[in-house]
């Protein structure tokens, strides 16, 4: 086993964490951010929607089955830092192509392991979401790293899907050789395996740049416009409200996931709120009010649309409730072909309770099509 250096973690109420050096040497800062989730740690640190946090992974032992090239939502690790208690330096899984560590290190980022991560999400559970800063340098001068962690920005007014979307459009084929619609997906951060859910179903998907004009995707021809999930406060993009608000007007059928649901809101005068401490894991509880049954879902967020703007708007008829909080879960448009979700139904890893909301998107457009 290696000999690790000695690592800190320093939250920004001054609580400080000891521990072990994983990954890089040297200094993170982030929003701490907590997951549940048993399995999927590489689709996690992976996903565009954790750029600028340091993830929490409630799961004991984190490395033990390595990494694999096909189970990446992008091309790199995303978020800022990992947070771990067991860290294994060897993998047991005969199809994994290298350690975490190594996949870490390829993408020059820094953790701490040997953390008591149960005390580390309680106290983020009962003081709210808040910044903290990992060093493994070789000096550790703890009141000089209080006074840094105060100087990182605050998550509330950040707009970050500029850095993760996509610079250029591209054509992702459907997987069985039909392609029966066409998807126009903003990209805002997105994962890719709603890319791939879309391809599933004979749909040919064009992802465009989020800076992209209504124009240009329309020159598509799209049976459908796909907004995807991203990172940042999104009540911070107020060009990207402006485009789904036209989106929206051209009556083609829109599906949003995640930010892409939250920006619909917002394109449509709702409002948004930062959470006390977000909902990250693959075990959240959801109510589909319209069938009234539950399903089991995948989350990450850290923003909620407010549910006194949903039941102030007349056009605006709420679908679906996280069964733990009562928070907004899902929302359709009364008088357009339009619905979001708050939650993933491409759980990758996680449940696939939700996707039949996939296939609703599809019948969409075969509807709109006819």
């Amino acid at each position: 086993m290696t000999e690790r250096s000695p690592a800190v973690l320093v939250l920004e109420d001054g609580t400080v964490f000891h521990g072990k050096a994983i990954g890089k040497k040297g200094r993170t800062t982030g929003e701490l951010a907590f997951n549940t989730g048993m399995t999927g740690y590489q689709e996690v640190f992976t996903d565009p929607s954790y750029l600028e946090q340091m993830l929490i992974m409630t799961t004991a032992h984190i490395g033990n089955y390595g990494t694999n090239k096909n189970e990446v939502e992008s091309d790199r690790m995303q978020c800022s830092g990992v947070i771990i208690k067991k860290f294994s330096e060897v993998f047991s899984r005969i199809s994994a192509d290298m350690s975490l560590e190594d996949f870490m290190l390829r993408d020059e980022k820094v953790g701490i392991a040997d953390v008591d991560t149960r005390a580390l999400v309680r106290h983020v559970r009962s003081k709210g979401a808040m910044n903290a800063i990992i060093s493994s340098e070789d000096q550790q001068d703890i009141e000089q790293l209080k006074n840094d962690v105060k100087e990182v920005p605050s998550m509330e007014g950040l707009e970050l899907s500029s850095r993760v979307s996509t610079k250029e459009a591209y054509i992702s084929a459907s997987t069985t050789g039909k392609s029966d619609y066409k998807v126009a997906l903003l990209d805002l951060g997105v994962k890719t395996n709603i890319v791939r859910c879309l391809n599933e179903r004979d749909c040919e998907v064009k992802v465009f740049p989020m800076n992209s004009t209504l124009d240009e995707m329309l020159a598509y021809q799209p049976d459908g416009f796909m907004l995807s999930n991203g990172p940042g406060d999104p009540a911070a993009m107020k060009e990207t409200h402006k485009l789904v608000d036209e989106i929206i007007n051209t009556d083609i059928p829109v599906f949003g996931i995640c930010m892409g649901h939250q920006v619909i809101a917002l394109s449509q005068g709702l409002k948004t709120e930062k959470m006390h401490h977000g909902h990250r894991g693959l075990n959240h509880p959801v109510k589909n009010l319209l069938t009234g049954k539950g399903e089991i879902t995948s989350q990450n967020h850290g923003f909620v649309v407010s549910t006194e703007s949903v039941k102030s708007n007349d056009n605006i008829e709420l679908t679906h409730t996280h069964l733990n909080d009562n928070t907004v879960a899902g929302i359709r448009l009364k008088n357009k072909n339009v619905f979001s979700v708050q939650y993933h139904p491409e759980s990758s890893a996680g449940p696939h309770d939700s996707r039949y909301l996939f296939d609703e998107f599809v019948a969409n457009m075969k509807n709109h099509k006819k």
